[in-house]
């Protein structure tokens, strides 16, 4: 079976090495709980899905792409928080907060604010 070398935990400033596909040390793992908790438990159930493929149908273009020059017309696929909620659930279902990405936008606009992610203790 091939072995996979162990990589640094993700916590900022954290030196510690964890097993290949695991992001967090033991000691941070309870700092990031949305990376343990199942997309259901931080909110992303039924109601989200519903609320989302609504969304889409109302706003069927990419908003990001849009304001690119000159425009380009992409289908959006993905609803994103334009202010990250992190478990804000007032934030998290305020429709003037959400907005219509394609995959590719939101998967940029969030590898971005994951990067310098706002830590609250």
């Amino acid at each position: 079976m091939p072995w996979k070398p162990k990589v640094p935990c993700k916590h900022p400033g954290c030196v510690e090495l964890v097993e290949s596909g695991t992001k967090y040390c033991e000691k941070h793992k309870a700092l990031h709980p949305e990376e343990v908790r199942s997309a259901a438990k931080r909110g992303y159930g039924r109601k989200w899905q519903k609320t989302s493929r609504e969304y889409l149908q109302a706003h069927p273009l990419c908003v990001l792409c849009m304001k690119k020059q000159p425009p380009r017309y992409v289908k959006a696929t993905v609803v994103d928080h334009i202010i990250p909620h992190r478990g804000d659930p007032k934030l998290f279902w305020d429709r003037r907060n959400l907005q219509a990405l394609c995959k590719q936008c939101h998967d940029k606009k969030t590898r971005a604010e994951d990067s310098n992610p706002t830590y609250t203790y």
